[in-house]
């Protein structure tokens, strides 16, 4: 092995090391019975914070037009609040938010495949808590995800 193929290995991560030694991994989603790709797989991470930000930009122009009139902490701590309840209230009935809609996505119980209120409340509060949805595990379901029985698949 040169040096190049080191200092790669090490900027891939080591998932990649590991496949280029042969270990299989399969694909994201396998371990929860997804199909690897098309509807009902799993979203993707750049669709997922895709939806984020549809959803916080409008949280924001909610807080901002309506609520503050001009942009401050407050406005911030509003759009929050707003996001709570719009997550709660679309997640918790619907199953997607309006940006998960646009991005084609849609939050899917493991075991039932619809989202009962009180795991969408569950899922909702630790969103908002920012770090559970920075920790990943190797399919790519957010903390927040696993601690709700959740995961946010393909339209």
């Amino acid at each position: 092995m040169d040096k190049r193929q080191a200092i790669g290995s090490w900027l891939s991560g080591p998932r990649a090391a590991m496949e280029e030694a042969g270990a299989d991994f399969g694909y994201r989603g396998e371990q929860l019975g997804l199909p690897e790709d098309g509807p009902g797989s799993l979203a993707r991470p750049g669709r997922r914070l895709g939806a984020l930000a549809v959803d916080w930009g409008l949280c924001l122009l909610i807080a901002y037009g309506l609520i503050t009139d001009g942009y401050g902490q407050a406005t911030s701590n509003w759009a929050l609040l707003i996001f709570l309840v719009m997550s709660l209230l679309t997640v918790g009935t619907l199953g997607f938010t309006p940006g998960k809609r646009l991005f084609g996505l849609r939050v899917a119980h493991l075991d039932t495949g619809t989202v009962h209120p009180g795991r969408a409340a569950l899922r909702t509060v630790l969103l908002c808590l920012a770090v559970p949805a920075l920790v990943w595990d190797r399919d790519g379901r957010g903390l927040h995800d696993r601690l709700a029985r959740t995961v946010e698949v393909r339209i």
